[in-house]
């Protein structure tokens, strides 16, 4: 059995990657659970039930129906509460919707900035008609249409611009440590950038500045809550992970040392060694030597 749900993870992964975009039905018992790499893509759900969402810096409690936008650059992360969770989710990557010249804006969303609104409560005609739309979509995915792509992408903008006429929820409760809850954020958005798959997909992420930009705060609020909760600097945090990487990749991996230092965000194969030999007090060509 364990297999065959590894399989069906592999496979889902696979096709999600390929087509850039995915939609399914959440059923009641739970077990339409997809696993897939957040860091890649958009996320549109329409659920009921109970549930316990944290975004960003904010938490919302939900007991009906609602509708989230999630963003792959913006860490968050969902508990459910009531044993029957019903609804769709979509997954699409930017990629997927570049074809439409839209995707530069998605970010700036008010649905998918981290300043915006990523969640609205539904009313029951809004659920119906939107399931509607869900449904289609499925039955597109489904299909031989030789333009669904198009279509599906229509569906999406279709979603979005219904959520942009509703009414945000204003249910957000303020993390009671302001402090911890962004020093978590912090923490999964870092762990969200790794791990590195290709030499060609770089880390994008270097700095604390990065890391504030990304995370629409100030870079100093962002380095004293961080020190605050886990006694390190921010710089710290980036620079022992990016190293814990780097021993990964010249341990499990036949990219050269030029490939890890690019991919790491290296110009120079120097500056590569310089900071891996600083950090672990070793060199990388020697981790290389104890790992063949």
């Amino acid at each position: 059995m364990e297999n065959k749900n590894t399989r069906s993870v592999s496979e889902f992964n696979t096709e999600l990657k390929l087509k850039g975009f995915n939609i399914f039905q959440i059923e009641k018992d739970g077990n339409a659970t997809k696993v897939y790499s957040r860091k890649d893509f958009y996320k549109i759900c329409l659920t009921t039930g109970k549930s316990i969402i944290h975004y960003a810096d904010r938490s919302f409690e939900a007991n009906d129906t609602i509708l989230f936008f999630g963003n792959p650059h913006i860490p968050y992360s969902w508990e459910t509460v009531s044993s029957t969770y019903v609804g769709y989710t979509c997954l699409f990557s930017e990629d997927f919707l570049a074809p439409s010249d839209r995707s530069e804006s998605l970010q700036q969303s008010p649905l998918f900035k981290i300043g915006g609104t990523p969640i609205l409560k539904i009313t029951v005609e809004q659920r119906e008609f939107l399931n509607s739309i869900f449904r289609k979509m499925i039955e597109e995915q489904q299909s031989d249409y030789s333009y669904k792509d198009d279509l599906i992408r229509n569906y999406i903008h279709l979603i979005i611009h219904e959520a942009l006429k509703l009414q945000p929820s204003e249910n957000f409760d303020q993390h009671k440590n302001a402090s911890s809850r962004l020093t978590s954020v912090f923490l999964e958005l870092l762990e969200r950038q790794f791990p590195i798959e290709s030499p060609e997909a770089p880390l994008k992420l270097r700095t604390a500045q990065d890391y504030a930009s990304n995370l629409s705060v100030h870079v100093n609020y962002l380095n004293r809550a961080v020190k605050e909760v886990t006694g390190k600097s921010t710089t710290t945090h980036i620079t022992e992970r990016i190293a814990s990487e780097a021993k990964s990749l010249l341990q499990h991996t036949n990219w050269n040392i030029a490939e890890i230092a690019f991919a790491l965000g290296f110009e120079y194969p120097t500056y590569f060694n310089n900071f891996f030999k600083k950090i672990t007090g070793e060199t990388p060509k020697s981790i290389r030597t104890q790992a063949a």
